[in-house]
């Protein structure tokens, strides 16, 4: 039964239609065990990006009812409030922190960091999950697009600022969350940021998506043995995000759209599950199964692009980092 259900798991997989939809994930789920789900979190410190709704919420509520100290990490103060509060009144825990910090701005970011060090606690878990999808171009207040800023730039900015502390954990991680949506996109270098390209925001969120890909594999190379380091993507999940910036595609999909718990799972499974190993850092998951990052040759890149992105993004954020050495690196 498992060989079959394993051969249904590639098969849906391929046809991503019923990969990605809550059809995949019923399916998968009947060969997952929930105890790698249920692991006692005390004494971890977790921080989580994009808190206050959707994967993020979900997160940070399983993290809080595991025992974890969870910093939640929102951009708006009153929805950040109001979930802080709903986690600590439904799983009592009190050791829920609330941060406003806004994603797309290095400054802000920058000024977390110095605050998070005022707390004299360790780092455990970051899961970097917030983003957004842009229908017009938009820029932060540094005139950079909006959506690279985020998705992009501020994935990178807080990990890096975040690694000195996961250092001092035993078995670190690090959760990137992407999308399915990255498979359609090549890394972006000749124009990033869409200063002469037309602006299309669902184009915009598939490469940035990609990029979070690109630096993952990065920070793993770079943090081997010392910290584990995850990309995933959760599955067309009817999230906010989705409703707010793809109403047509969830008017069509809602249906068999997953849940946010759903699409949840395999963030919290990387996030908690005690039998991940090593060798495995740097992979991108899907359903609690590493999976390919391309399905098409245009979407490959080589390691001087790679290189490219990472001084882009330094650069843009003005965060002084140094691309690892990374030998026998065909394309990534």
């Amino acid at each position: 039964m498992r060989v079959i259900r394993a051969w249904m798991d590639d098969l849906l997989n391929k046809t991503v239609i019923f990969g990605y939809d809550r059809i995949g994930y019923s399916v998968r789920k009947k060969l997952w065990s929930e105890n790698e789900r249920q692991v006692s979190m005390k004494d971890k410190v977790c921080l989580v990006t994009g808190a206050n709704s959707g994967l993020g919420k979900v997160t940070s509520h399983h993290l809080a009812k595991l025992g974890a100290t969870v910093f939640l990490i929102c951009r708006n103060q009153n929805s950040g409030e109001t979930t802080q509060r709903q986690i600590i009144q439904s799983t009592g825990n009190p050791n829920v922190f609330l941060e406003i910090v806004d994603m797309s701005e290095p400054r802000q970011i920058k000024e977390f960091a110095v605050r998070f060090r005022s707390y004299k606690t360790g780092l455990d878990r970051l899961i970097n999950n917030a983003g957004v999808l842009l229908n017009q171009r938009q820029t932060n207040s540094e005139a950079i697009e909006m959506t690279f800023a985020t998705n992009t730039m501020g994935y990178f900015l807080m990990t890096n600022l975040m690694i000195p502390h996961l250092l001092q954990s035993k078995g670190g991680r690090i959760v990137n969350v992407s999308s399915g949506g990255m498979y359609g996109a090549a890394l972006q270098l000749a124009d990033p940021l869409f200063k002469k390209r037309i602006y299309n925001g669902v184009k915009a969120y598939a490469e940035s998506k990609r990029a979070e890909v690109v630096l993952s594999k990065i920070w793993a190379n770079q943090l081997k043995e010392k910290i584990f380091v995850a990309s995933m993507h959760p599955g067309w999940a009817d999230t906010v995000g989705i409703q707010n910036s793809l109403p047509t595609f969830r008017k069509i999909t809602h249906s068999i759209l997953r849940t946010p718990e759903q699409g949840a799972d395999t963030i919290i499974w990387l996030t908690v599950n005690p039998n991940l190993e090593m060798r495995e850092s740097g992979l991108f998951w899907f359903d609690r199964k590493p999976r390919p990052t391309h399905r098409s040759s245009r979407t490959h890149h080589n390691l001087h692009e790679a290189q490219d992105l990472w001084k882009l993004c330094s650069e843009l954020s003005q965060c002084n980092g140094t691309f690892p050495v990374i030998q026998n690196q065909s394309p990534i």
